[in-house]
């Protein structure tokens, strides 16, 4: 569709590296280079579009007064993973080469996504964070992100298992489909059993109901251990990949990451993800500005 148009923006649609991208600049004159915001969507990697997130993109624009770049990777299942990942990490790399191309400090550009936007954000930062051959971004901003796909029985998931728009059966029914797998998957994976021991106990150290703070976890009750179906296991094997969960990456990759705002939502399945990973950002010294929504949701 074509772009909504704004009195205070000049709005452009192109390609960075073949993707397509609709970039917002402010119309009035400025005496210095703009701050830069590279924006991925949410909607599971298979909704979602420029168009549907646009009020969105102008609305930071121009209270901002900031450069957007809105990235419209392409969707699955059709465009399989982890395409979307590669085209978020090739539009990032494209605007932060050519930031001075639309009047842009590269010295003072973020990365910015919602859900698994935010998934995407995670993973473009952990892959350029030790990279010296382009500008480093200045910040990331993770809005309630997908961070995980190891326990699905966190307290923010049973709290909000059946809240909408995203339960927490849907969560593991979206994934599922993200990766073209089989939805027969769905109950195995939300009671754990494609996580072997090994693995558990080797994450444990970061995705563990014991690191979320003792205010979000009132009436929460641990499930009772899951039978490990080697199967389901080797069925899913992204699971375990940081592009698809970003807190199994290791501490040289995460203490590399900037500046970090979470924002998270109290009537969220994926609350604790966010959480969790602040948690990790601030054990390795990074600098994490947290927002909760008390009354929000996903």
């Amino acid at each position: 569709l074509p772009a909504r148009q704004d009195s205070q923006l000049l709005i452009k649609d192109l390609h960075f590296d073949g993707v397509p991208v609709r970039i917002y600049l402010p119309k009035e004159p400025s005496a210095s280079k703009r701050r830069g915001v590279i924006f991925f969507h949410g909607g599971c990697g298979i909704f979602g579009s420029i168009r549907s997130y646009e009020r969105i993109c102008q609305y930071i624009a121009r209270k901002s007064d900031s450069v957007v770049a809105s990235v419209g990777y392409h969707l699955a299942p059709e465009h399989k993973y982890p395409a979307q990942t590669l085209e978020c990490l090739s539009a990032a790399l494209h605007f932060l080469r050519t930031a001075g191309t639309y009047g842009v400090d590269p010295a003072r550009i973020i990365v910015c996504g919602d859900s698994v936007g935010g998934t995407y954000t995670a993973s473009v930062c952990q892959e350029l964070g030790g990279r010296t051959d382009i500008p480093k971004i200045r910040a990331q901003v993770l809005i309630y992100p997908f961070l995980q796909a190891l326990n699905f029985n966190l307290p923010s998931h049973q709290k909000n298992a059946a809240v909408a728009f995203l339960s927490r059966e849907r969560t593991v029914h979206f994934i599922l489909k993200y990766l073209n797998k089989d939805c027969s998957l769905k109950e195995p994976i939300l009671a754990g059993a494609h996580v072997p021991e090994s693995i558990n106990l080797k994450y444990r150290k970061w995705i563990n109901p014991d690191l979320i703070p003792d205010a979000f976890k009132l009436g929460y009750k641990p499930p009772l251990p899951a039978l490990f179906s080697p199967q389901v296991h080797e069925a899913v094997q992204e699971l375990f990949e940081p592009w698809i969960s970003p807190l199994l990456a290791e501490d040289a990759v995460v203490c590399a990451l900037p500046d970090t705002c979470i924002v998270t939502c109290e009537h969220d399945v994926l609350r604790d993800e966010g959480l969790l990973y602040k948690k990790r950002l601030e054990d390795n010294n990074v600098h994490v500005t947290w927002h909760h929504v008390e009354k929000g949701f996903h």
